[in-house]
């Protein structure tokens, strides 16, 4: 898991600065459903994590750095925008097959430095700090003494623990910094009611102890309680066993697994290691034999672009409720 860990783990406990962003006044907001925005709200400044911007207009060719900022642009119909796209966790939704298929793929993970540059790009979008590591070439302040802006999906640096806020305003900055504003408010509009009525169905349960397993031999490598993982459990009925890990993504002892007696446990599903594996592996070591989600073989199951800060959340939610308390959610 080397674009999270060590350094998107870095960046949340090194960078904890606060997410803000301010604009100048923004007068007519463009209307309509068009993906290229008019000049209107323009210029608009915006600080991400520490990086402070000025557009003057909206990027007109951009590549994406990690699944789920490009899943955010194909939302937000920013489709033509796109001149390159690089590092999926596992396929694209359904719904942006098509538009995706529209887009070069510039590498199947990480792109060169120079890969970067050969499409011309005027802006960058990454999703985890490693998209922007400066070992690699492609720091943030070498690529804009090359002339091209960027953006770092903010669960990366966000200190407020309010996730879903964060991604509210996530998809909020990336349409302003677009130009699509109605575009992205349309979205969290939408975000926000599927939420609530997730939470109308599961207001009465208990939540459930939870486990998320992403991967690990010797140690767990799990979700703590920072980042859009934890609020995931949370909202879908669940409470994280190691919700007290201050990052999002981090090393839990097996010792600490049986203690805690986690009643289900969440599989993140991406990469080589299938989920059956990752079944056999727990299953099998004598260790977890009492632990009450291995005694009755609960599990639940998510893909790794389901669990960071995108788009999918807010549907993701839904689904882990379903698989972790079916008889409330079944219609």
């Amino acid at each position: 898991m080397s674009r999270r860990t060590p350094a998107l783990i870095a960046a949340a406990v090194l960078l904890p600065l606060a997410l803000t962003a301010c604009s100048t006044p923004e007068g007519d907001e463009p209307t309509g459903n068009k993906a290229a925005a008019k000049s209107d709200g323009f210029p608009y400044t915006v600080t991400n994590c520490g990086v402070t911007t000025t557009f003057k207009a909206p990027p007109k060719r951009v590549v994406t750095m990690n699944q789920h900022v490009t899943e955010i642009m194909l939302e937000l119909g920013l489709t033509k925008s796109l001149v390159g796209t690089a590092y999926l966790d596992d396929k694209v939704l359904p719904k942006y097959e098509k538009d995706y298929a529209s887009v070069p793929v510039i590498a199947k993970e990480y792109p060169s430095y120079e890969q970067v540059l050969a499409t011309n790009p005027d802006f960058v979008y990454g999703g985890y700090a490693s998209a922007f590591a400066a070992g690699d070439g492609r720091g943030r302040e070498a690529l804009k003494k090359s002339g091209i802006e960027t953006r770092l999906n903010t669960e990366s640096c966000a200190k407020a623990d309010t996730p879903m806020e964060t991604l509210y305003e996530e998809v909020r900055e990336v349409g302003r910094t677009f130009g699509v504003t109605d575009r992205a408010e349309s979205w969290i509009k939408q975000a926000k009611a599927d939420n609530a009525a997730t939470a109308e169905k599961l207001k009465d349960l208990k939540p459930l102890p939870v486990f998320v397993y992403d991967s690990g031999d010797k140690t767990a490598f799990t979700a703590g309680g920072k980042g859009i993982g934890n609020e995931l459990i949370k909202r879908a009925g669940g409470t994280n066993i190691f919700a007290d890990l201050d990052k999002s993504f981090g090393d839990a002892s097996w010792e600490n697994v049986v203690a805690r007696k986690p009643e289900a446990i969440v599989i993140y599903d991406y990469g080589s290691t299938t989920v059956e594996q990752k079944k056999k592996r727990l299953l099998t070591d004598p260790a977890l034999a009492d632990v009450p989600a291995i005694k009755n073989k609960r599990f639940a199951v998510m893909p790794l672009s389901d669990a960071v800060l995108g788009v999918r959340v807010p549907a993701a939610v839904e689904k882990l409720a379903a698989q972790l308390h079916p008889a409330a959610t079944t219609p």
